[in-house]
Parts: structure tokens; sequence; C-alpha cells
């Protein structure tokens, strides 16, 4: 069922997805998100503080298997709500909190962190949001944390990438390359220890198989063939990424604060 609040023609396409029922909505999929974990070496007790947590699925992972403390920040209030509810079934508010607010205010957020998370946030940054949310990261982050990053990757024709992307997913987003992305970071005062690159499969049908089981992908495509406005958004998503199949993919990286 779609969200009856949500303005499709307008919406996000991140949210656009979301609405189809996809849980997995980063440009590296599973996969990648499982390769920051295992370069994070989590400890359990340490801390995590998550940008952009949506309804709450990868703070609870998190705390399920690493038994860290997660915070987590989120703009959206319908978000929270969800993330909030589903926290409290998975028996998690012991080590797992959800506040409103702003990635762009973290200043506001008490303490330091042994991991600050970021998934597919910087991308939808001008050169100057990823400037200002970078350094904050790096402000919120204790001496030797570690930042895990997610974002999307331009091989090449970023300027093009660019402003074809914002036209179907009604975002300013600006994927870097990967010397430009291990750049910010740098300037940032956050050294790329480790660092990988992939191809973007974000609709590929096998890929939305491997992460979402054979019932979630049944309901997406369903929501997807008999949701007109849900359809029309996905399939012009679908067009630009595979007209720039051989440039566009992700980047996942590992930097520690100096």
């Amino acid at each position: 069922m779609t969200n009856p609040t949500l303005n499709f023609p307008t919406a996000s396409g991140h949210q656009v997805l979301a609405a189809a029922g996809k849980k997995y909505l980063r440009p590296g999929g599973k996969i990648a998100t499982e390769q920051l974990f295992q370069w994070a070496s989590f400890n359990p007790g340490e801390t995590v503080l998550e940008l952009a947590s949506s309804f709450g699925y990868s703070a609870i992972s998190l705390a399920q298997r690493y038994h860290v403390k997660v915070l987590g920040i989120e703009k959206d209030p319908e978000s929270v709500a969800c993330a909030r509810a589903n926290i409290r079934a998975a028996g998690l508010e012991n080590q797992i909190e959800i506040i409103e607010g702003d990635i762009f205010h973290l200043d506001k957020i008490p303490g330091k962190f042994n991991y600050v998370l970021a998934e597919a946030i910087l991308t939808m940054q001008s050169p100057q949001g990823k400037a200002k949310v970078l350094a904050e990261i790096r402000n919120r982050l204790k001496p030797g944390g570690k930042f895990l990053s997610h974002e999307l990757l331009a091989r090449n024709k970023e300027a093009e990438i660019r402003a074809d992307l914002a036209k179907v997913i009604r975002v300013n987003s600006t994927p870097l390359s990967e010397a430009n992305w291990i750049d910010a970071l740098s300037t940032a005062k956050l050294q790329v220890q480790e660092h990988l690159t992939g191809s973007m499969n974000l609709l590929n049908l096998k890929r939305i198989l491997q992460e979402e089981g054979l019932l979630n992908t049944m309901q997406i495509l369903w929501n997807i063939l008999t949701q007109q406005s849900i359809r029309k958004r996905v399939l012009e998503m679908r067009h630009v990424f595979h007209k720039y199949r051989h440039e566009l993919g992700y980047i996942i990286m590992c930097a520690v604060a100096e």
C-alpha cells in the first residue's frame, strides 16, 4: 500500500522507492553496507551516531548484531515515529534512541562517538553542504573514531549526471569521483583508511531479489505495476541509471578522525 500523504510527483527518489516497499535504498546495497561494518570492527558498548536513520532498520541491525549503542538523527517526523515503533517492537529501547533533527545541526548533539555512519546522505548535499556536514561529523567523533560512509560515485561526467539525476530523483544530487570523495573527507581531517567502489544496482532485479527476498520483491513489483504514480517515477529513475550504467557506481569509505 502506498503512502497516501506522499506527493509522488515531487517526492524524493528514496521516498518513492520506500513507498514501493523497498527497504535497502543504498547505492551499493546490502553487500556494501556489510563491508563497511566489517571495516568498523565494532566492540560491544561502543557508540554510533547514525545520520538520517529513516525507519531505524540499520540501527536495529547494529544493536542486535554488535551490541553497540546507537543514536539516530532523522529529519522527517513520520520516519522518526516509524523508527521508534520498530525499535520498541525489537525490544531495543535501551540501546537505540532516535531523535528528530537536522544533519546540518550536529553541534546540538552532546558528546562524542566512536563511530558516525552516513549512507547516501552526503551525495544529496551541495559542495558547501558536504563540507559543512563533514566538519560536523569530524567534531562528533572521538579521537581515532571512525566515519563510515556509503555514497554514490560518478566515475566521470559529473556535471551531466548531476543534472539528469536532479530531474528524476527531485534532489540536487552531487555524486563525486573516487578521488574527489577521498579529498572531501581529507579536507575535513578524516583520513580514509579503507575504500571500495563498485557498480550501482539499486534497481537491478537480481540485486533486489537477493536483498529483499522473494515475498518483498513480489510486493515491490506489484506496487510498481499497479500504482501509476510510483511506476512513472521508478521508470524515470531506471532510465537515467541505465543511461549512465558505466559511469554511476557506489563508493564506501572508512575514515579515521585525526
